[in-house]
C-alpha cells in the first residue's frame, strides 16, 4: 500500500505521487487521473475515463446488434 500526504499547492491542496506511484499508475507529469467512487462506498484513484468506457461499452453493443446495417452502410 502506498500512502499520502495532502499538501497545499498555490490555493487548493494537492498530493504528490511518487515515481513508484507513477509507475503502478502507468501515467506520468501532464495525464489526468480521475477518483471515482466504487460500489462499496470506497474512493478509486484511475487513469481510465468512466464516462469513456460506458459509451465504449454503449458503441460495442449497439456495433454488435446492428452489423449488418454497419456493414450494408460501408459498402
Amino acid at each position: 500500500m502506498l500512502a499520502f500526504k495532502v499538501t497545499t499547492v498555490g490555493a487548493s491542496a494537492g498530493i504528490i505521487l511518487t515515481k513508484e506511484a507513477l509507475a503502478h499508475l502507468k501515467v506520468q507529469k501532464g495525464d489526468t487521473l480521475y477518483l471515482t467512487e466504487a460500489p462499496d462506498g470506497s474512493y478509486r484513484l484511475t487513469p481510465y475515463d468512466p464516462t469513456f468506457e460506458r459509451q465504449m461499452s454503449l458503441a460495442e453493443e449497439i456495433m454488435h446488434e446492428d452489423r449488418d446495417i454497419l456493414r450494408a452502410l460501408a459498402k
